[in-house]
């Protein structure tokens, strides 16, 4: 087998395992590294062949829904990043199941195109797409997954396959949103827009304010258009010698705006939003759509933390009361961040040939997320071990990134994986067989995804 395959014998064991949040700790039975299409149909092949189950990961943003990876081969696409193709006539793209947003939207904006991307240039392109996709142009042009024209996999029978509309479509259909045990994906295609310019940036308020930011944001999206895609968030930086001045220690309450319409309109789109406070920092500005790769401050590297998600169907003004209460000015929260993204306009319209995630349901995404302190994590001796004397850098590091993104000079300034694994006979069947519900039933995540598992139960080895 041409692929990579590490033990727990090895020293890069820790390394190959490790999920994006370094608290989830992987224990897989075996890990593979393919390079190609081939290799991951001989991993497939030979991990049905010792019983073992495969679950096919790139950066593992969300991987605690997978659960216990005991009797499973964790196989890591990162390897898979070698096509990187970009059409600018036929205005598409193709990508290895490796690449990351990183590697597509600087290209694609030099050729004036834009893809539907996350919020986070490391976030891989593949899991965040077929997991639905929710980007900063969603409001216009709906869920990444339906943008997709074509996708290879290899199937728990090691079979490689090319699936579209008219090849397998019911196989397409599902692979679009509808979760994970149809197979590992190496490539897909997807369409971009032609998008040379847009009007985006961030508005920065002192967070007593918070209270009259978020009500004149919600009376703004009222009859906002739909090119226009923003957030409101409240922002706490703590008081460490890594984050720079003027966030240091203090705590805002921001608003980010993203317009992909005429961006000439933009400025008198946003303008009533800079009435709603003191504005304390404006980084609104035309700019090329790789200009917002990091504008929503998305941490680079792995950290420790604990996050949550809540999709909203209506933000009343007692709702409003609530957050505020809980999180805001004089709460005593300690969340570095807290956000509601503004959702709905063709997120809740099914466009033709959708997959199995046609729309998203919601006016709202409500997120929050904090570091777990070291001494918490540290009381894992297994975490302990693994992680001594990198996380503070990693967490200091990241607070320092966190700022850089809102403090560019140039004014430029998001995934997930599967839920839990199935098993048994019926996530081996072949492609002509395999599970899949009629389009209009069920829903998958829309937040970026990264892995994939399929399941197997046939007899033999090279695990052990």
């Amino acid at each position: 087998m041409a692929a990579d395959f590490v033990t727990k014998q090895d020293a890069n064991w820790d390394l190959e395992r490790g999920a994006f949040n370094i608290l989830i700790d992987q224990e897989p039975a075996g890990i593979a590294i393919p390079r190609s299409a081939d290799d991951v149909s001989d991993v497939v092949r030979s991990a049905a062949a010792d019983g073992k189950r495969v679950a096919a990961q790139c950066t593992g943003h969300l991987a605690a829904p997978l659960g216990s990876l005991a009797d499973t081969v964790l196989l890591r696409t990162a390897g898979l990043d070698g096509v990187v193709q970009i059409d600018s006539a036929a205005g598409s793209a193709r990508v290895g199941a490796g690449a990351l947003w990183g590697d597509v939207v600087p290209r694609a904006s030099e050729l004036g195109l834009a893809a539907l991307h996350g919020s986070a240039p490391g976030v891989g392109i593949a899991g965040y797409t077929l997991g639905g996709g929710l980007s900063f142009y969603a409001r216009k042009h709906g869920l990444a997954c339906n943008r997709v024209t074509a996708i290879e996999l290899v199937t728990a029978d090691g079979e490689q396959v090319r699936v579209d509309a008219d090849n397998e479509p019911d196989l397409f259909w599902a692979l679009r949103g509808g979760g994970g045990s149809f197979g590992v994906v190496t490539a897909l295609e997807f369409e971009l827009l032609p998008l040379s310019q847009i009007y985006a940036g961030a508005l920065f308020f002192p967070a007593d304010q918070s209270s009259d930011v978020l009500r004149s944001w919600q009376e703004w999206i009222a009859d906002v258009r739909e090119e226009m895609t923003s957030v409101w968030r409240i922002l706490n930086f703590p008081p460490v010698p890594e984050i720079p001045e003027p966030f240091r220690g203090n705590s805002y309450t921001a608003i980010e705006a993203i317009y992909c319409g005429d961006a000439a309109d933009g400025e008198g789109l946003v303008a009533p939003l800079r009435e709603a406070g003191t504005v304390g920092m404006d980084t609104m500005a035309v700019q090329p759509p790789q200009g917002i790769a990091e504008l929503h401050m998305d941490p680079p590297d792995p950290l420790p933390y604990l996050g949550d998600s809540l999709v909203i169907g209506d933000l009343s003004p007692a709702a409003i009361d609530s957050l505020l209460k809980a999180i805001g000015p004089g709460s005593g929260s300690q969340l570095i961040s807290v956000e509601l993204r503004h959702c709905g306009g063709a997120l809740s319209r099914t466009p033709e040939g959708a997959g199995a995630l046609a729309t998203f349901p919601g006016s709202f995404l409500a997120f929050g997320v904090n570091f777990v302190p070291m001494p918490e994590m540290m009381a894992n001796p297994c975490l302990a071990g693994r992680f001594q004397g990198r996380t503070t850098a990693l967490r200091r590091r990241h607070l320092s990134q966190l700022c850089r993104g809102a403090l560019r000079d140039d004014q430029g300034v998001p995934a997930g994986d599967r839920g839990p694994p199935l098993r048994g006979q019926a996530a081996l069947r072949p492609r002509r067989s395999l599970p899949i519900k009629p389009p209009g039933h069920g829903l998958a995540s829309a937040t970026a995804c990264s892995s994939r598992v399929i399941s197997s139960t046939r007899p033999g080895r090279p695990w052990n």
